[in-house]
């Protein structure tokens, strides 16, 4: 399938790659986005949308590119920190609209977050359970291709996408329990600044947002022990999936060394992860179609799904 030309929000970084290491250096060296920038993001109305449940926040964007199909297709899971104050489905709007431009089908995910009621656990990850199924269930009907597909995940969404690789090896005494196969499974993720090991980032996740363990994984009893056992998913590796975890040089909230660390635990468990640092972006970089760092994200997007640039 041809790919379509860099969207408008991408031409500046693209025309400065083409002109040279310096010009593309002088691009980096631009002041990394705040949080203030990352809430004033934007991007286009989606083409539909689904609820896959009763509460308000259970439902998924659709944004179709032009064509005839079939198209491959990007799962997006946004950030902040599990919790509703930090935006969220609105800003991811940004690069659902950059990359439906590409020719790649998006599935935008909205979610109950912790301090939503029903969210937490189980609910945010029973939440993910059905967003997928929901997009199984519209696959045909919208020419989207699962067979290439990536879950791209930002914060708080990477634990989540990276979790979503891992379905199939919760226990089945859990409630997160999908199956030996659960349907659509996740292959390829793109974790985007992921707090994915809840538990050996536990300080980290509490400085850097406020949570803590029980909001995200549960309270421990005498049927679950260990609340890690079905939520870390450092802990459901080996699962088959190629990682990409892709971070800001300057990002404070999950620093490079969480990408590292994650990394090198996948890997030593049989699974394959490459971690890609962006020179000089923040935590809110890694999701703006309009950062320098875009093109470096979208190329790592696009391997994921298997696709060759221009």
């Amino acid at each position: 399938m041809p790919l379509r030309p860099f969207p408008p929000a991408a031409l500046p970084m693209a025309l400065l790659l083409a002109f040279g290491p310096c010009a593309a250096a002088t691009a980096s060296a631009a002041a990394p986005m705040t949080l203030a920038d990352y809430l004033a993001l934007e991007g286009p109305a989606p083409t539909a949308r689904f609820s896959y449940g009763s509460a308000a926040s259970q439902y998924a964007e659709l944004f179709l590119p032009s064509g005839a199909g079939p198209f491959p297709v990007a799962v997006l899971v946004h950030g902040g920190c599990w919790t509703s104050r930090f935006g969220g489905i609105t800003q991811l709007r940004n690069m659902a609209g950059a990359l439906a431009a590409r020719g790649i089908a998006v599935w935008n995910v909205e979610y109950r977050r912790s301090d939503e009621a029903g969210g937490g656990y189980p609910g945010t990850y029973q939440d993910m359970h059905a967003a997928l199924a929901l997009l199984g269930q519209q696959a045909a009907r919208h020419r989207l291709d699962l067979e290439r597909l990536v879950a791209v995940g930002h914060s708080a969404g990477g634990q989540l996408v990276q979790w979503m690789a891992g379905r199939a090896r919760i226990p089945a005494t859990s409630p997160l329990y999908a199956g030996s196969a659960p349907p659509v499974p996740v292959r390829a993720v793109v974790s985007l600044g992921g707090l994915a090991d809840l538990r050996a980032q536990a300080p980290l996740i509490k400085a850097s947002c406020g949570r803590d363990t029980a909001e995200l994984a549960g309270l421990p009893g005498p049927e679950r022990p260990d609340v890690f056992a079905d939520t870390n998913a450092a802990e459901l590796v080996p699962n088959g999936s190629r990682t990409w975890l892709v971070t800001g040089e300057r990002d404070t909230i999950s620093p490079p060394r969480v990408a590292h660390d994650y990394a090198a635990r996948a890997r030593q468990a049989g699974d394959a992860a490459e971690v890609v640092i962006l020179p000089g972006a923040s935590h809110y970089d890694e999701v703006a179609a309009s950062s320098p760092a875009w093109p470096r994200v979208l190329d790592v997007i696009e391997r994921a799904l298997g696709l060759a640039r221009p």
